[in-house]
């Protein structure tokens, strides 16, 4: 499993979002500014949070988007699954493992399922607002001498 560049700015759009989440919209040219990021790829990637309702859009000249709810309520694998799909390590896991013919008789799907199992706990343990408090003491750790 590899994340793309996709799922890799979602995060960041998403924390861009949960760092600034104060009841108003921030707008995908400041998030775009800050992470250093096309805001037209951006715009591609909010689209999908957006259908998806993780984030809301308020339209007019004070719009933007804002989180659809507050940071702990957001995980990870919540946001990778939504703009990736599956996280699964190989076809014979996961939502496709039905799809798999020799899955009675091969030995390795027991490695995948164990790997798979692995990533959905790491990635469904950590939320947005982990990330913001792990932002917010990289940030201070970087001035303490």
């Amino acid at each position: 499993m590899k994340i793309s560049t996709k799922g890799r700015y979602a995060i960041k759009l998403m924390l861009d979002l949960a760092t600034y989440y104060n009841g108003e919209p921030v707008k995908i040219k400041d998030i775009a500014r800050r992470q250093h990021i096309s805001d037209k790829y951006l715009e591609q990637i909010v689209a999908i949070l957006n259908k998806a309702s993780l984030v809301k859009s308020i339209r007019g000249a004070r719009g933007g988007y804002m989180l659809s709810a507050s940071p702990e309520n957001y995980t990870v694998r919540q946001i990778l699954e939504t703009v990736e799909g599956s996280l699964a390590p190989a076809d014979c896991v996961g939502a496709n493992a039905a799809y798999c013919e020799n899955r009675s008789m091969c030995v390795s799907v027991l490695i995948w399922e164990k790997l798979d199992q692995a990533i959905q706990d790491v990635l469904e343990g950590i939320t947005l607002a982990d990330l913001v408090d792990w932002q917010n003491n990289l940030m201070v750790d970087q001035y303490v001498i």
